[in-house]
């Protein structure tokens, strides 16, 4: 909720990308420390497919993380509506594509930027070589430094829970282009998320 809450709305009221991309940032951050000893701070579909993955969580537990961060998307989407509904001008903080952007380049840029972020993840927060209490600070910098490069670009998604409820709610307004290319917010991530785990898997040599 709060990552869709507070990052849509940094970009309806005008934010610019260094406002967009910190507050993004800042409240995973911010998040992790503050409910990851309760949940393990599954805030993303794609970092959760991942751990399904690499088998640190159980399929049920997956399922249901994923049901709630979509749930909670979409919730904090209409919340925004309701709140600011001058947010459809920029279709509620959706993440949309610049002009000109072609579907492979959104793919590719979606995979490279969450590839990133689930390694970061995978390296810091998953791996018991890594230094105790930085995940959190790692994570939230990953994510601000992927929305700088990618943000202008694609909206730097990397989190289909992101992408999802804010495009459901555009869509339900019957603003144009709502639902443009969602579907390489899925892929994208959830490929990007799954190379990266493999990945780090084979570099740190854990399981």
């Amino acid at each position: 909720f709060a990552l869709v809450f507070f990052g849509t709305l940094a970009i309806a009221t005008g934010g610019s990308i260094t406002a967009v991309a910190l507050t993004h940032g800042l409240v995973i951050a911010i998040m992790i420390y503050s409910v990851g000893h309760i949940s393990g701070a599954h805030f993303n579909p794609a970092v959760t497919i991942a751990m399904l993955y690499r088998k640190t969580i159980d399929m049920q537990t997956g399922i249901a993380y994923m049901l709630t961060q979509l749930t909670a998307g979409v919730i904090a989407a209409v919340a925004h509506a309701f709140l600011f509904p001058m947010g459809s001008k920029v279709n509620f903080g959706s993440n949309l594509p610049a002009l000109g952007v072609s579907d492979l380049n959104i793919l590719i840029l979606e995979i490279i930027l969450t590839f990133f972020l689930v390694f970061v993840i995978f390296s810091t927060a998953v791996s018991k070589k890594a230094p105790v209490g930085w995940h959190g600070f790692a994570i939230g910098l990953i994510i601000t430094v992927d929305i700088f490069a990618g943000g202008h670009i694609t909206g730097a998604s990397m989190n289909p829970a992101r992408s999802f409820g804010p495009a459901i709610i555009s869509y339900y307004y019957g603003l144009e282009n709502s639902l443009q290319s969602h579907h390489l917010y899925w892929i994208g991530p959830i490929l990007g998320g799954l190379i990266a785990a493999y990945v780090e898997k084979i570099l740190n040599n854990n399981k």
